[in-house]
């Protein structure tokens, strides 16, 4: 009877499923480097934003974070590129809340779904963006540039980093919100956009604080508005949108970390603590402050997952708005 007792548990431990076998342990995960796939070219801000984190990340973790960077299609490369990777928590991806959901408008088709293919882990930071008007508009705030747009309907220029960008997104929502008509000139990216308005060819626009900052101090434009919940670091003095006229406004870009789908829970839940660590310190703090940036983290994996699907519903709702068709 022992006999038969020892060949049946024998058994039994043979029969554990495969995907359960597999799961890397918290107490072993990770046992090797882990790449980060940075869905931009080296040098954007992306790329900016997942080197300030990971080096301390791999301090928390024990194990090297490299960053591969994956630039080109507006993201959509590096993300399809971490899609088809193995699912075994060694390999991760940073994206962007433009290049993870607005892409999915902008492109008649894609090699991947971002809500069936991946699996949330944490948000990293939230950018803060203002709303600046070239010197010449006759606008000290932001009252005065809604009174402005509704005397001469279609007059006004507002730039943008391109067709679906937040910039694009962030300023439809503005017109929306502010019952104001403006026409939306669309430039390649967010060099051109920025010096369209600083050179005069549009009024205003909505754009990154940290690469407006210098203009704004020299006195090429003047900045009206921040489009986050809470004022910049960058620029304490200037109010949120919401403060200055447009009750509800509030437009933040974000960008977070993700994962194959299929990872194993304990591979994501270490990645999530591990980045909330990293996140807190002090250093990475002040690095990403410099930047105009925010950290930002989640409570859980499952708290950032609920907040990329609502996000994704209220994109779905500007990209309505904004008339954006597939190309």
């Amino acid at each position: 009877m022992k006999r038969r007792s020892a060949v049946v548990v024998l058994l039994a431990c043979c029969s554990v499923p495969p995907a359960f076998a597999a799961q890397p342990q918290s107490q072993s995960y990770p046992s090797r480097p882990i790449r980060v796939i940075a869905a931009q070219s080296a040098g954007s801000s992306l790329d900016t934003i997942a080197r300030i984190v990971t080096p301390k990340l791999s301090e928390v973790l024990g194990q090297q974070v490299v960053i591969d960077n994956r630039g080109g299609a507006g993201g959509t490369i590096g993300i399809e590129l971490a899609a088809r990777a193995a699912p075994d928590g060694y390999t991760a991806l940073v994206g962007a809340s433009s290049s993870m959901i607005v892409s999915r408008f902008t492109y008649r088709s894609l090699p991947f779904d971002a809500l069936k293919d991946f699996a949330a882990v944490s948000n990293l930071v939230n950018a803060d963006a203002v709303l600046v008007v070239h010197p010449s508009v006759a606008a000290k705030n932001l009252k005065d540039l809604v009174a402005l747009a509704k005397a001469q309907p279609g007059k006004l220029n507002m730039s943008s980093a391109g067709v679906g960008s937040s910039s694009h997104l962030a300023g439809t929502m503005f017109n929306t919100l502010a019952g104001i008509n403006t026409v939306h000139v669309p430039y390649k990216g967010g060099g051109p956009m920025a010096a369209a308005v600083v050179g005069g060819e549009a009024q205003w626009c909505i754009a990154p604080a940290a690469a407006l900052v210098g203009h704004i101090k020299s006195g090429r434009v003047r900045a009206l508005a921040i489009s986050s919940k809470q004022r910049s670091l960058l620029l304490p003095d200037s109010p949120t949108v919401d403060e200055a006229g447009v009750p509800g406004y509030e437009y933040t870009s974000w960008n977070g970390v993700f994962v194959p789908r299929g990872t194993p829970r304990a591979a994501v839940d270490k990645l999530h603590a591990s980045i909330q660590k990293a996140l807190a310190d002090p250093d990475v703090v002040k690095a990403y402050a410099a930047q105009g940036m925010t950290p930002a983290g989640s409570e859980s994996a499952q708290a950032f997952d609920r907040f990329f699907r609502g996000d994704f519903e209220r994109i779905t709702k500007l990209v309505q708005v904004a008339g954006i068709k597939p190309e």
